[in-house]
């Protein structure tokens, strides 16, 4: 593949500004210093460097992210800062989206990619891939109210009841909520149903994937074989 093509298929932007990138001595392949936008390369296991950064090549990108608070995930957010400005230029050149939404206030795992066929079957309700929250509840969840989530609670706009996969009770004011679904505010909707009040939601898991435990908030790094493994 002609190294103009694996530039920009890497999201450094058109293929002119991939040519303008390499001619003008900014790009080097496996340590070399490369100017020739039309050379030939072998993509995968590829190293190479812009302006200094190092990257590897990615036929797909996939990507998890320890999620902060404040952040909305869109490109075209409302009022707060959008997700995708936690990332570089390349990766937002990839069209990366985020598999699922997490509100602005919520925090924890949330992954990213630009394989279209990965984020549908990550998406789709067909699967009910099961995600798991700890909710921070503004009163003391007992035993009965745990009984009603797991069995089911009615929410506004909704013909039936919703109901949790499973429910632990942690502390006084901490659950661990699992559902299969994707409702617009749905933790926060059932934890308002049992007639109490979210206050905050950390997604800890999404499938078998965990939150990686290295990860602050606000930091991502590209997932392992082993950890999409776990979703696919």
């Amino acid at each position: 593949m002609k190294l103009e093509q694996i530039l920009f298929s890497q999201g450094f932007g058109t293929r002119k500004t991939c040519r303008i990138l390499i001619q003008s001595k900014r790009v080097n392949v496996n340590g070399a210093l490369c100017e020739d936008p039309y050379s030939d390369f072998e993509p995968n296991g590829m190293q190479f460097s812009v302006d200094d950064e190092i990257w590897q090549f990615r036929e797909k990108t996939y990507i998890v992210m320890n999620k902060p608070a404040g952040y909305e995930c869109s490109n075209k957010p409302k009022h707060h800062t959008s997700i995708y400005t936690l990332f570089p230029s390349p990766l937002r050149g990839r069209n990366i989206q985020s598999i699922g939404r997490l509100d602005e206030d919520t925090t924890g795992l949330l992954v990213f990619s630009d394989d279209g066929q990965f984020i549908h079957r990550m998406e789709s309700p067909r699967w009910k891939m099961p995600k798991v929250y700890e909710v921070t509840t503004k009163h003391p969840v007992n035993s009965d109210r745990i009984a009603a989530l797991c069995k089911g609670v009615m929410l506004d706009d909704e013909p039936v009841p919703v109901a949790a996969l499973s429910c632990k009770q942690l502390s006084d004011c901490l659950i661990e909520l699992t559902i299969g679904e994707g409702k617009y505010h749905q933790v926060k909707r059932m934890i308002a149903a049992i007639g109490n009040r979210a206050e905050s939601l950390k997604r800890i898991s999404i499938g078998r994937l965990e939150l990686p435990k290295d990860l602050a908030p606000g930091q991502r790094r590209f997932m392992t074989e082993d950890e999409l493994g776990l979703l696919k």
